[in-house]
């Protein structure tokens, strides 16, 4: 009868702590190759401590809830999550940066329309630039 239980609760408990497996191994099949769990997407200066908050890229994938789906990476919507870098963390801004700024918005305007887009700081430190 204990043979039984343990045989039983086997299946259960691995479907159980595969499900609490932590978001980058769930998702690291699907994220694209150029794209780590650890890599930041933005980051903001906390004023009363001077301290740099960072939001990585598995802490994005879960507040959309986000799973692999066929091999795609979608949010609780099913709509395809998509990574963009995005442009503009210029020590000395070239000529035309309003041009590739503006350009990069077209871009990401037409990028939303069918993805659910994580807009990713151009700085990969994360740390903001004054």
């Amino acid at each position: 009868m204990i043979m039984q239980r343990i045989v039983v609760s086997g299946p259960a408990a691995f479907l159980f702590v595969s499900l609490l497996a932590s978001t980058p191994d769930r998702l690291r099949a699907c994220l694209p190759a150029a794209v780590k769990g650890t890599d930041i997407v933005s980051a903001q200066w906390l004023k009363p401590t001077n301290e740099v908050k960072r939001i990585t890229v598995e802490e994005k994938l879960d507040e959309i809830k986000a799973r692999c789906k066929k091999g795609e990476l979608v949010d609780a919507h099913g709509k395809e999550v998509y990574f963009f870098r995005l442009t503009g963390c210029w020590g000395n801004p070239p000529v035309d940066y309003q041009e590739i700024l503006r350009r990069q918005d077209e871009q990401l305007t037409q990028l939303k329309k069918r993805y659910t887009v994580i807009e990713m700081t151009c700085n990969p430190d994360g740390v903001p630039l004054h």
